[in-house]
């Protein structure tokens, strides 16, 4: 039985959303369906509990690069002083200069500010030009003829018509279907954050989202 995503649960799960988020839901049916999420409740649930959760209540379109001088040496730790070689004042509240720093020469990020160009991005955030290309790759092969570039025009990917497609291409790639069926949110959130950050945040957006689809 395909499990149908409609926009009176987008609304009721993200009263705040977005209207491209929303505008992409509401199309993305045949999204759901070629990417297996929509064979059973619990892939819902649990792909709809992690975008919820990566999206902020499907708010944020891009990663959030904006830091404090005294925050910058807690999330990155080995790059800012006192135990990295950089200067926290240098970068604090300058996200196109901090993301070609702690973004650039990794990840495929091998052009002048694609750090920053590719920082995380959408629905499921996309981070990294390997990634954009990847999951570029990946949509192409479920919609043919028809799908963008996302190395090219990177902003596809927070756009109503691809902003579904971009964060089910990451699903897919990262196998999450099948731990969807088992029901394995740590295994999920391990995959997607490649670690636990938030992962009570997560358990309770997927408390709700088994509310609806179930």
């Amino acid at each position: 039985m395909t499990i149908r995503v409609i926009d009176a649960d987008i609304q009721s799960l993200a009263p705040s959303a977005r209207s491209s988020y929303r505008q992409g839901f509401a199309q993305a049916q045949t999204v759901l369906d070629r990417f297996g999420i929509s064979n059973n409740a619990l892939r819902v649930a649990h792909f709809m509990a992690q975008v919820l959760h990566e999206s902020g209540g499907l708010t944020f379109q891009f990663e959030n690069l904006n830091y404090s001088a005294p925050r910058l040496p807690v999330v990155w730790p080995a790059r800012f002083q006192p135990k990295g070689p950089l200067d926290p004042s240098q970068y604090a509240h300058n996200p196109e200069k901090l993301a070609n720093e702690v973004y650039g020469g990794r990840m495929g990020n091998d052009a002048p500010g694609d750090g920053y160009k590719y920082r995380g991005r959408g629905l499921i955030q996309l981070t990294g030009k390997d990634e954009y290309r990847a999951v570029t790759e990946l949509i192409r092969s479920k919609f043919p003829g028809n799908a963008p570039d996302l190395v090219a025009s990177p902003d596809d990917a927070v756009s109503a018509d691809w902003c579904v497609a971009s964060a089910a291409a990451v699903w897919e790639q990262k196998g999450c279907n099948a731990l969807a069926d088992a029901d394995a949110i740590k295994l999920i959130t391990r995959r997607i954050n490649g670690g636990y950050v938030g992962l009570a945040q997560r358990e309770e957006w997927l408390r709700r989202t088994k509310a609806i689809w179930h």
